[in-house]
């Protein structure tokens, strides 16, 4: 068995899978989304001008500024938060990741020794294999 030729059959069959179209149609509608673009635009330029400020030397900061970028850096990231292309975006994403995290959890249990056909791949309820925090899973 060719395990590179399989490799591309199990792309084949994410790519067949419902949460990699629901992703991928989720990104378009978002890329097309030019309120939602300008919006991310605008929080990336108020990201960088926080940045700048929060790195002048001591006697250059002004924290008044940095406190008032920071106010004004989350008002726009809820705003893209609350628009439902995002919102769409936001959860096929997690979906999808969800599934690519229990694929690579399968593959590298298999590759320690588990058995393909028992292997546990969901993570523990209490805590994590990695042990970080759940921010970057997509689980929960």
């Amino acid at each position: 068995m060719d395990t590179i030729k399989m490799t591309r059959e199990l792309g084949k069959v994410i790519q067949a899978d419902e949460r990699f179209a629901l992703y991928h149609k989720a990104k378009e509608l978002n890329d097309a989304d030019t309120e939602l673009q300008e919006t991310i635009g605008e929080f990336n330029l108020t990201r960088q001008k926080l940045a700048m400020e929060a790195n002048q030397p001591g006697d250059f900061k002004d924290q008044s500024k940095i406190e008032a970028l920071n106010k004004e850096a989350q008002a726009v990231y809820a705003r893209i938060m609350e628009n439902p292309n995002m919102a769409r975006f936001t959860e096929a994403k997690n979906a999808f990741d969800a599934m690519i995290n229990d694929i690579s959890r399968i593959i590298t249990l298999c590759c320690e020794g588990e058995d393909p056909e028992t292997c546990e791949y969901e993570l523990p309820e209490k805590g994590c294999a990695s042990g970080g925090g759940c921010s970057g899973c997509g689980r929960h």
